[in-house]
């Protein structure tokens, strides 16, 4: 308890706060066109959160541990191409290859091989669309989005440990919400979520179009690029440890119908960065907001009726002023090495919203980010020393 500090408790809000405006409706709704059961939602939110408070505690390090939303959005758009019961397999499919990959070692061999300044510039690039969308709330909602933004900017004048500025942005926007009018929920029914076991039926077509690239969504949007962002910040973390929990919630969640696991690199940025506070308690954000994901996941219905009533601009712009520091700091990890062609095109690549294959760009600049670096013959690649080659 020790620990525990203000910045963190105001991190671990703000990343519930995120999870439940940004991912719960996007995920509701998405598991309805494909025809899923409340239990497929829930058992992902379950696992994901006994995974981050599990590994958290036993570590006293920030893992947050969720599902990835490119990668059921991309599921989600092969509905019309694939029957519920092809793609139920076809997600299995992609959870076993995930374990096999993980238990042969490939989870340790793979950061080792990524290249830091690469990966961190990919990392800053992915977050550039959530200050977009900061910018775009503030500017249409100056009454709330404004007051987050105000809140944020006077506790960094402050400049005290005692003041969290993501902490203040909070409750001077809670304190707009509620100026503006009182939140109507509407009706709903309480039910908890029921386990389904969906019908599998394993097509190759659908193994061939879903498996893989929802294996890449795992470990090279969310693995990669969480786990590599917190080693930037200076945790030893042990990813292999880590890799097995995820491979284990990818197979638990997709025996009941849900996606793999991931490391999630947002929420990561929300809950690891210089705004959790100090490195050794921001854990503590961890545990507040996975405690509270396991919550939401057993009430689905009353979070996901009061996160609708709330002004989508709040949860935008606080998600935006929260990640500042996370995009300033990997930025200064990104550049400040000897890759910084590669890490230029792959910050570029990642901040320019596409979907080539089915993949967005995410993976795309990791890939281009190593591609210029060789082209470009830049020292420092960890699996290929370019000095040593011949001009």
């Amino acid at each position: 308890m020790r620990e525990l500090n203000a910045a963190a408790v105001s991190a671990g809000l703000t990343g519930f706060i995120w999870y439940a405006c940004g991912a719960l409706p996007l995920q509701l709704a998405l598991s309805a066109a494909l025809g899923l059961s409340a239990g497929s939602v829930f058992i992902v939110w379950a696992t994901g959160g006994a995974a981050s408070i599990v590994l958290s505690l036993r570590l006293r390090q920030p893992i947050p541990v969720a599902w990835s939303i490119p990668a059921l959005v991309y599921v989600a758009s092969l509905a019309g191409r694939f029957n519920a019961a092809e793609i139920a397999g076809a997600t299995l499919v992609s959870a076993v290859m995930l374990a096999a990959f993980v238990l042969a070692g490939g989870g340790s061999r793979l950061m080792r091989w990524l290249p830091m300044p690469i990966v961190m510039a990919t990392f800053a690039g992915s977050l550039l669309e959530y200050m977009h969308r900061a910018i775009a709330a503030t500017l249409a909602d100056a009454m709330i989005a404004g007051s987050v933004v105000a809140g944020y900017f006077a506790a960094r004048l402050i400049a005290s440990p005692r003041v969290p500025p993501v902490g203040i942005a909070l409750v001077v926007g809670s304190l707009a919400v509620a100026v503006q009018g009182p939140v109507s929920l509407g009706e709903f029914a309480w039910s908890f979520p029921t386990l389904e076991v969906p019908r599998f039926q394993f097509d190759p077509a659908a193994i061939t179009a879903v498996s893989v690239p929802l294996v890449v969504f795992a470990l090279g949007l969310g693995n990669a690029q969480g786990l590599g962002f917190l080693r930037a910040q200076g945790y030893e973390v042990p990813v292999d440890r880590v890799s097995r929990a995820v491979a284990m919630g990818s197979l638990i969640n997709a025996l009941f119908g849900g996606t793999p696991a991931t490391v999630a690199r947002n929420a990561a940025a929300l809950l690891a960065g210089p705004d959790a506070g100090p490195a050794r308690g921001r854990y503590w954000g961890v545990l507040i907001s996975s405690a509270l994901t396991v919550a939401m996941a057993c009430a689905l219905a009353p979070f996901a009726a009061l996160m609708a009533a709330l002004p989508a601009s709040f949860a935008v712009t606080l998600a935006g002023v929260a990640l500042v520091s996370s995009l300033q700091d990997a930025l200064e990890k990104a550049f400040a090495g000897a890759l910084r062609f590669g890490a230029v095109l792959a910050f570029v690549v990642a901040a320019t919203p596409f979907s080539l294959g089915g993949i967005t760009s995410g993976f795309w600049a990791l890939v281009a980010g190593i591609l210029a670096s060789l082209v470009a013959r830049e020292s420092g690649l960890p699996f290929w020393d370019l000095r040593r080659q011949k001009p």
